[in-house]
């Protein structure tokens, strides 16, 4: 899905008061996400996300009601239109400042007191979407590299099943990094809910182990994030096999643009490259 179908999809949702040919792109990747007047709406790549794009407002409500600061939908059902998932949401005040791993950290700390939900939610399955995002990069990959990141897969998945975790399972939100804080005037909330899962709570704090070790997070600022939530994960037995876990996804996700983006192409032959090598020095750059 490239802006242009994004878009078209968009006006035909009739979700917004003005053309949608004057919202502006704020993202595009698993969803196209664009801001218009005071609303937010997030496209989906294609049907099958209409089930995760369903959780993703019942998450958004549950997260209202047990007080937690959280981004806010301004529908309850999602709509399907022409094959892709559509939901909308209240638009966020500007931020007022980057935020940081401490202000990750707090929001973490609220969200894993909390019991499950009524409603339930499934297992952060993290290499879930792995073959779907092959599946995607069809040619534009080399095959050796799709058949080794799926037999990586598979060896990650059956070793993730058989931790033992150090902190009580529960939720999680499932791709905890800074970038998915927002700091607005009333202080940080938690946006991109897509992912909140009922799973091991190390899920959450392996993301940011990972952001120090390949995508250049300096030392200090990792370590105000594992001060402010009062552990570090990397003392765990299991941290490595999350991380490996979340290393195979990631190239995966990454794979699924190269077919239209030779920068993608590039990242997603550097991180295979490393991992074939072992190599857990390789800086990785975020996409």
């Amino acid at each position: 899905m490239d802006e242009a179908r994004a878009r078209d999809v968009l006006a035909a949702a009739g979700v917004l008061r003005g053309p949608a040919g004057d919202a502006r792109l704020l993202a595009l990747g698993e969803n196209a996400v664009f801001a218009a007047g005071d609303l937010v709406v997030k496209v989906g790549r294609d049907a099958e996300l209409l089930g995760r794009a369903r959780r993703e407002l019942d998450v958004a409500g549950w997260l209202a009601q047990a007080g937690v600061p959280a981004v806010r939908a301004a529908e309850a059902e999602p709509l399907l239109v022409a094959g892709h998932p559509v939901t909308v949401w209240h638009r966020l005040p500007d931020a007022v400042r980057p935020a940081g791993p401490r202000d990750l950290a707090a929001l973490l700390r609220t969200l894993h007191a909390l019991p499950v939900p009524s409603f339930g939610l499934p297992p952060r399955d993290l290499l879930s979407g792995v073959e779907r995002w092959l599946r995607l990069a069809g040619d534009a990959i080399d095959p050796a590299d799709a058949a080794y990141l799926r037999e990586r897969r598979d060896g990650f998945a059956a070793a993730a099943a058989a931790l033992v975790p150090r902190l009580p399972p529960g939720p999680i939100h499932g791709d905890a990094l800074p970038r998915n804080v927002h700091v607005g005037p009333d202080g940080p909330v938690l946006v991109d809910l897509e992912t909140v899962s009922s799973d091991l709570r190390e899920h959450d704090l392996v993301v940011m182990a990972l952001s120090r070790d390949r995508y250049g997070l300096p030392a200090d600022a990792y370590d105000s994030f594992t001060a402010a939530y009062g552990w570090d994960v990397r003392e765990w037995e299991g941290c490595a096999v999350l991380r490996g876990a979340r290393e195979t996804a990631s190239c995966a996700w990454v794979a699924q643009h190269a077919p239209a983006n030779p920068k993608a192409l590039r990242e997603f032959e550097r991180r295979v490259a490393s991992l074939r090598d072992g190599d857990a020095a390789v800086r990785w750059y975020p996409f």
